[in-house]
């Protein structure tokens, strides 16, 4: 009897529970490049570029390896165009009477593959930490979901860096220890470059053919595609960058689109890397004096902490998450997303790096596009929608907590126990961005002012009934207090222009 395993994107890696439940002598892998898929958001070029060449290089290892693959390029003239058609083609062709499948990370398309005529059974996606099952036990009579939490229980389960029954060093957390400004030199040239191949030149060619109207540069693609490079990078970053990882995880830097950051969470999130192995390879970087306590520990909490709660909120609070809308934002996501011209140097730098590279790093995420779009109460899906198209690391599982929770607080404090807001001062405090603004970051109101100042006034006005009695940020609202009422008056007036001005489309 012959079965089909589906393989999707975001699963290439070599113990997946689906190709584990399979019979490599009698069972046909699955793998598909759908128009589904590729266009349900407007996704960056090189998100799919990436994609496609690290598919087509999985299907090549998985039949070196014995497996029998059935393999769909987008361009294949008998392309159904979805997941399902292309099982329901392959099941046709092959007389299988099953589907092994790994669980999808995304509600969209495990209802798919629940409507499809078909027998499939989804597995476990056994590659994080943490079960489905493991994190609703966890989160089970807790008032608060704090990640902290978390994250300490995935440090004991995991015995990363830890001493006996204590963490190592007696903290649990150095993330005090990584907010330093912006260096004034950054001695790291950034992720390893490779060249395209054959099999990516191909890809990139279909891409730049299918997918030209779509938001991003195919220009100077150089992603690992295959385990072997991602492992690479990895070796590579550890060696010459981890040692000031932490010190500058949060800081920007005009013309430093890198800085010290790893860019492995492409590679982890399509399962070109393990996780585990990763965090293990960094614990030992420390334990061999390479790296601080504070660069080894302030990565290793990005993924078995941040990495593996953001997972386990989105399955706990289901397929409606997207949706949850607390603060009622309903301001359509203006054209300075997708380049328009702005005077706001933080985000015209942020966007196109992010058009150049399909990457920026979780500060220039969360604290100008992400802080921007919450201040100026922009509907939370269409910024989901937009994270999702933009980043090749996006997929909806860690994309849309990360967006609609801790970035735009639409969940009403499931991820975040206040909205991460922030006047300008904070951008000037961790990046050179400022310098070269049209507007000036220490101007409050008047001619000239910051837009983020004026806008974190006004969202904390607009706001005041939900958070005043937050004891994180009561503090603020006595400063707003003593404002006088003229100056009140003249911030609101100059926020609600400001914003009109963008909503009628004029390049502020």
């Amino acid at each position: 009897m012959v079965n089909l395993v589906l393989v999707l994107g975001d699963q290439l890696s070599n113990g997946l529970s689906a190709l584990a439940a399979a019979n490599k002598q009698t069972d046909v892998v699955v793998m598909a490049e759908v128009g589904d898929e590729a266009a349900y958001v407007p996704h960056h070029p090189k998100k799919i570029a990436f994609i496609f060449a690290a598919m087509r290089k999985f299907a090549q290892r998985l039949q070196a390896d014995g497996w029998t693959v059935a393999y769909t390029r987008l361009d294949d003239a008998e392309n159904s165009g979805s997941i399902t058609g292309e099982l329901l083609r392959r099941a046709a062709e092959h007389g299988a009477a099953e589907v092994h499948a790994t669980e999808p990370g995304e509600w969209r398309v495990i209802a798919a593959l629940n409507d499809a005529p078909l027998t499939i059974h989804q597995h476990p996606d056994t590659r994080f930490l943490a079960s489905h099952a493991q994190f609703e036990a966890w989160a089970e009579g807790r008032k608060e979901l704090r990640m902290e939490w978390f994250y300490r229980d995935m440090r004991r389960q995991t015995g990363l860096m830890m001493e006996g029954d204590k963490p190592a060093g007696g903290k649990w957390n150095y993330d005090h220890d990584n907010r330093k400004a912006p260096p004034k030199i950054v001695d790291f040239a950034g992720p390893m470059q490779f060249t395209p191949d054959e099999t990516v030149q191909e890809v990139l060619d279909l891409v730049a053919s299918r997918f030209d109207n779509n938001f991003g540069s195919l220009d100077g693609f150089a992603f690992a595609t295959d385990q072997g490079q991602a492992r690479q990078q990895l070796a590579h970053w550890i060696t010459h960058a981890l040692p000031q990882f932490g010190d500058y995880q949060d800081a920007m830097l005009e013309g430093e689109d890198y800085l010290y950051h790893s860019l492995i969470s492409f590679y982890i999130n399509a399962g070109l890397l393990d996780p585990l192995e990763v965090c293990q390879r960094v614990e030992q970087a420390w334990k061999g004096g390479h790296a601080p306590i504070n660069a080894a520990e302030g990565f290793i909490r990005q993924i078995i902490g941040w990495r593996e709660y953001m997972r386990g909120i989105y399955f706990l609070e289901g397929a409606d998450y997207t949706k949850r809308n607390v603060l009622n934002h309903t301001r359509d996501l203006p054209g300075l997303f997708w380049g328009k011209e702005t005077g706001m140097n933080c985000v015209s730098q942020t966007v196109d790096q992010t058009r150049k590279t399909a990457y920026a790093h979780h500060i220039q995420r969360l604290m100008v596009t992400g802080n921007f779009a919450l201040l100026a109460g922009i509907d939370p899906y269409q910024v989901h929608e937009w994270y999702l198209a933009v980043y090749a690391d996006a997929y909806e599982w860690v994309e849309a907590p990360n967006v609609i929770g801790m970035s735009q607080f639409a969940d009403g404090g499931i991820v975040g126990s206040k909205p991460y807001i922030s006047s300008g001062n904070y951008i000037a405090k961790m990046s050179n961005y400022c310098k070269g603004c049209r507007y000036n970051v220490k101007t409050k109101v008047g001619e000239g002012a910051c837009p983020f100042n004026l806008l974190y006034w006004d969202f904390m006005d607009r706001h005041r009934a939900r958070f005043e009695k937050n004891p994180r940020m009561a503090q603020m609202y006595r400063t707003w207090d003593r404002m006088d009422d003229d100056k009140r008056a003249k911030i609101i007036s100059e926020a609600g222009d400001w914003l009109a001005r963008m909503d009628a489309g004029e390049a502020v």
